[in-house]
């Protein structure tokens, strides 16, 4: 996993807010894309919602890196 504090928890509830969505997106993100390639005896799975799924987690990591910048930016400017 990525550590972007290494030395302590971020203060900034939004900074955790940001990272759990974050982190929660990704593992979607994964768990869809698995469910895309289902193995050989499952039945196939409904391709339009899997991508919808896919572009739903894509967007909810790119908010939370979005935030994550504008916060960081924020707090290294102070």
């Amino acid at each position: 996993s990525v550590c972007f504090f290494p030395s302590q928890k971020p203060k900034s509830e939004l900074v955790r807010t940001s990272l759990r969505l974050l982190t929660s997106s990704a593992y979607r993100l994964q768990s869809e894309c698995r469910k895309a390639l289902p193995a050989e005896p499952s039945p196939a799975p409904d391709m339009q919602l899997v991508t919808q799924q896919v572009i739903q987690c894509a967007y909810d990591i790119a908010k939370a890196a979005k935030q994550l910048v504008t916060i960081t930016t924020k707090e290294n400017n102070n």
